[in-house]
């Protein structure tokens, strides 16, 4: 499920547990929040849209804390005037974790964890077991050993002694060179 609200003329997409960062709000550290302004909400198939807001929709948050954004550096410049002028900006942001999304007072979590079924673990360890096998089977230099012929291995080194440990290796994995 997804909600876009709206909060300090921007728009944001938004899941329960996420945390995002909005323009400055005047609320204190751990303080709670409600967001009223909800353009849409998707839940599984159903999308709700408002025009322009959802009437009952709430986005329930918690404020985590008040910060600066990243430093920019502002730089202005005109040619041939000897012209420069460098500023940097710092903006003022407030970074909240969704809580809930709410629909006349219901909330749209609780009623999809109840529609979810609950997955098999055992078949997620089966495909872990076979991606770690697949890994484990090939590595980096057997595959770059394979791909090198005669050829390439004498344009690569110069000196023969090189020529004649690459071959040696070659032969001890049992993989066929390539006659160019």
């Amino acid at each position: 499920m997804h909600a876009i609200i709206k909060s300090g003329g921007k728009q944001y997409c938004v899941d329960p547990n996420d945390i995002i960062k909005v323009e400055k709000l005047e609320l204190k550290k751990g303080s709670p929040l409600e967001i009223s302004e909800v353009l849409m909400i998707k839940n599984g198939d159903k999308i709700t849209s408002g025009s322009p807001f959802i009437s009952g929709a709430v986005v329930k948050a918690e404020v985590l804390e008040q910060k600066r954004s990243k430093s920019i550096t502002v730089f202005k410049k005109k040619r041939r005037h000897n012209y420069r002028r460098k500023h940097g900006h710092k903006q003022d942001e407030t970074v909240i974790k969704v809580l809930d999304i709410l629909v006349d007072e219901t909330s749209i979590v609780s009623n999809s964890k109840k529609a979810k079924k609950p997955s098999d673990t055992s078949e997620k360890n089966k495909r872990k077991k076979e991606a770690k096998v697949k890994n484990t089977s090939s590595s980096k230099k057997d595959k770059e050993v394979k791909r090198l012929t005669k050829k390439k291995l004498l344009k690569r080194s110069n000196s023969q002694w090189h020529i004649k440990k690459l071959v040696v290796v070659l032969e001890t994995a049992a993989i066929p060179l390539e006659e160019d």
